[in-house]
């Protein structure tokens, strides 16, 4: 008989896991009150506590002015300093970067979590009085981890902007002007909208493979640090991934 292997059986329970999760969000919005703390306070770990990223994203934009600065002027096409810092921060490192940190940060922590719980019999306690797991505890970790990596994307590209323009100064006193406005002269809808939509999709994948690992663990206990480590790779695995094909989309089919 045809059998599927355990990859493709994998991806399949983690397709079906995300429509049943994206099911559970109309009802989470409608009745979910008990949950709605559970939802901001996976914001405030997530976002808030992550926000320290600022000086990471302004080292970077300075880095980049740095470095393409000096060639850009020896091929005397300064002007192109401004696509570089959009192309790098934004379309790329950005979103991709603020990726890997919240799966540092949140994967470990939400798949430990949740195999914590479904260790100590707290899920079928949830299930025995009628409450709905998947809306209890993956709903709003799903919406508060992407909700706060679309936020941490553009908190990100906001101060790797500021970043390069502070160095900047030292290579030229150029208006702020002249600087931002030269970026946003630059910068296309397309070019958000990709930023955006990487970010999105990173945030719902972390969120989606750290619950999926955390409810797969069974009896015991040295299966939680385990069930974190999964998450982890798995959720470095499938945004690199996605961001290699939404980037192929972006320069390939509609450059």
């Amino acid at each position: 008989m045809f059998s599927l292997s355990p990859s493709i059986k994998n991806a399949l329970y983690i397709l079906g896991f995300f429509a049943r999760t994206l099911f559970g969000v109309g009802r989470f919005i409608k009745h979910s009150q008990a949950s709605f703390k559970i939802l901001i306070m996976q914001i405030l770990f997530t976002f808030v506590h992550a926000m320290g990223i600022s000086t990471l994203a302004m080292a970077i934009g300075a880095a980049v002015f740095v470095i393409g600065a000096p060639y850009l002027s020896i091929l005397d096409k300064q002007d192109l300093i401004y696509l570089l810092l959009i192309t790098i921060i934004m379309r790329e490192l950005g979103p991709l970067l603020t990726a890997f940190i919240v799966i540092a940060r949140s994967a470990t922590a939400i798949a430990t979590e949740i195999a914590g719980m479904v260790i100590s019999h707290e899920v079928e306690a949830y299930i025995s009085v009628g409450v709905d797991p998947i809306e209890h505890l993956a709903v709003p970790r799903f919406l508060g981890v992407t909700i706060s990596l679309l936020l941490l994307n553009i908190y990100f590209s906001v101060f790797g902007l500021a970043g390069s323009y502070l160095v900047a100064q030292f290579f030229s006193s150029t208006p702020m002007s002249l600087y931002f406005g030269s970026l946003l002269h630059l910068l296309t809808f397309r070019d958000i909208a990709l930023s955006l939509i990487k970010s999105i999709s990173f945030g719902a994948i972390i969120s989606i493979v750290a619950v999926v690992e955390g409810f797969s663990v069974e009896r015991a206990t040295t299966e939680v640090p385990v069930a974190g480590l999964r998450a982890v790779s798995g959720a470095f695995a499938l945004c690199i991934v996605v961001n290699v094909l939404l980037s192929a989309l972006y320069y390939v089919v509609l450059a």
